[in-house]
């Protein structure tokens, strides 16, 4: 699936299944919440924090799916066209960031 493609998907999925967008502060809030869930998972599981019961059973694939569909939803509802903007940040991630990285010595 594209970006583009995802982006229609769950604009779809929104009108069919969702009746309509929440507000843009409240998916803000929710983006925020499901970015916690990911977090927890992975201080769990590649951290050295132990899981608790509640944590057992957690998906990391799910909640990052859960992170990218709130993210498209304000994407959508703001009229922000992912493929577009991605293509412009990694155009701007390459022009400063080209030999940034080869010269870090912390990553030879």
């Amino acid at each position: 699936m594209t970006i583009e493609e995802a982006q229609q998907t769950v604009d779809n999925w929104i009108k069919t299944n969702g009746v309509r967008y929440f507000n843009e502060l409240t998916n803000m809030a929710m983006l925020t919440e499901e970015v916690g869930e990911v977090a927890r998972i992975i201080a769990r599981q590649y951290g050295e924090q132990s899981f608790k019961d509640s944590d057992k059973g957690k998906d990391l694939g799910d909640e990052l799916a859960d992170v990218l569909f709130v993210l498209i939803c304000l994407a959508n509802q703001t009229g922000v066209n992912l493929t577009e903007a991605m293509t412009r940040n990694l155009a701007k991630k390459t022009q400063r960031d080209s030999q940034r990285h080869h010269d870090n010595e912390k990553l030879k």
